[in-house]
């Protein structure tokens, strides 16, 4: 592949270029602006380490801003460039870092942490690699490994004016970390220390937006909905027509009954860039709203798009396995994919996937003990509980059932547009535990003692 300021042209079928109506002037940001600059800077020195490392962390921004990930495959090759130029002293520690981030995007996760290790081994002082390696290890299921990494994130003597940006690091990474170990409200209050660090280190908009997204979607998954939508909207004023919050502020809509407006953010969300999971939950939205024949030209869309390049096969692997799962579509291949994507990581999400695919096949027990590792950090997720919940039931054991399914709809009790509804309907079939009956029926009982 070429390195150019685009990507090469994907035929499109006619159900995505329905989508494409973002205005060209949203398109364009200073980042291309920055991409070009280096693409001529390369040019006109071919020799340039350093050039080639600034074009290829211009493509990484690009690749973050627009969720393309075949920027991130420009950068490898920008990147692979400089260090053909220089990887031997201090200098290369750049390039070598952002290579580390590039494979960390596209899921090379031991890839990953060998190379940030070997940034860190040029002893410059920049130990920002840490949050590569904690981020990989989180992925990999090493929690544990993931902590000790970031605890790494403190400003050196040498460096003391990266603090904000480690403070920016260090708190954005605890929060990941004590959202999947069941902190939420902890979780929270590092991602909003992490949010006023980014400001205060002057970082890019859009670092800030993810930030603020990241914010919002765990207020959401505990139910803080005015807060969520605080957070989304936030996001979308530091960086216009960012696609995760738009997705996200999307499905926050949904929860509320907004669909008109729900399908809108998501159609925006889907004209910046068409993830499957975005296309999938518009799907649903519209299925909702018994728009069934657009519901079923969303869900044609998502294989097609997760199976547009081999990188996306690989990125995309857990997103189609669930997306199966959820839709009764290709229940084997759910399977299939979610034990490929166990190969690559065994975070608590990949363990939640098989689990449910293997439920959806009728394969209970197999469900239940691969459910023991996505609940194992007690990870306050209402969508796992669900899921937990479900296959509980399918085994018979309805005390379990009922905690989860319970304990999903405490956290949110509109979480999912379909799955909020059927946790319901599931709890109302089983009834109260038998110790709420009694509880319930004791004033009547009492009552009846003093007629």
């Amino acid at each position: 592949m070429a390195l150019s300021s685009n990507p090469a042209p994907v035929p499109q079928p006619t159900g995505l270029k329905r989508y494409s109506t973002l205005p060209p002037s949203l398109r364009a940001t200073p980042t291309d602006g920055v991409v070009k600059f280096f693409q001529w800077r390369v040019s006109l020195d071919p020799t340039s380490y350093f050039d080639y490392d600034r074009f290829g962390t211009a493509y990484m921004q690009k690749a973050r801003e627009t969720g393309e990930i075949t920027y991130y495959q420009l950068a490898e090759q920008a990147l692979e460039k400089s260090l053909l130029l220089e990887s031997t002293h201090p200098e290369a520690a750049s390039a070598t870092a952002h290579l580390a981030d590039v494979y960390f995007a596209e899921h090379r996760f031991s890839d990953a942490i060998r190379w940030a290790r070997q940034a860190l081994s040029f002893k410059t002082g920049d130990v920002s690699e840490y949050a590569t390696i904690g981020d990989c290890m989180m992925n990999l299921g090493d929690y544990d490994g993931a902590r000790v990494a970031f605890a790494n994130l403190m400003p050196s003597i040498s460096r003391p004016y990266m603090g904000p940006a480690l403070t920016y690091l260090r708190e954005s990474r605890l929060a990941a970390l004590d959202f999947a170990e069941g902190r939420a409200l902890q979780s929270i209050r590092r991602m909003e220390n992490a949010i006023a660090a980014a400001r205060s280190a002057g970082m890019r908009a859009e670092n800030i937006a993810w930030t603020e997204y990241m914010l919002g979607n765990e207020y959401f998954r505990v139910g803080q909905v005015a807060k969520a939508e605080k957070s989304y909207t936030g996001s979308l004023k530091d960086y216009p027509a960012y696609h995760r919050s738009l997705a996200g502020l999307a499905e926050l809509r949904a929860s509320q009954g907004h669909f008109d407006e729900s399908i809108r953010l998501y159609q925006q969300a889907i004209s910046v860039i068409p993830m499957p999971v975005y296309v999938a939950e518009l799907g649903d939205v519209y299925a909702k709203t018994g728009r069934t024949e657009d519901a079923k030209k969303a869900y044609d869309l998502v294989e097609y798009i997760a199976r547009l390049s081999t990188l996306s096969q690989s990125v995309f692997n857990r997103e189609l396995a669930l997306f199966y799962a959820d839709h009764d579509l290709k229940l084997d291949k759910a399977v299939t994919l979610a034990h490929n994507e166990l190969a690559a990581r065994e975070d608590v999400y990949t363990w939640d996937t098989l689990a449910f695919a293997l439920y959806k096949n009728g394969r209970d027990q197999e469900a239940a003990a691969a459910d023991v590792n996505a609940l194992r950090l007690g990870t306050r997720d209402p969508l796992l509980f669900f899921h937990a919940g479900m296959i509980a039931h399918a085994r018979g054991d309805d005390r379990r059932a009922r905690q989860y399914l319970q304990r999903a709809l405490a956290l949110n009790p509109h979480f999912h547009v379909f799955y909020a509804d059927q946790a319901g309907q599931i709890l109302d079939s089983i009834g109260p535990q038998p110790t709420e009956l009694l509880r319930r029926d004791r004033p009547r009982e009492a009552a009846n003692r003093h007629q």
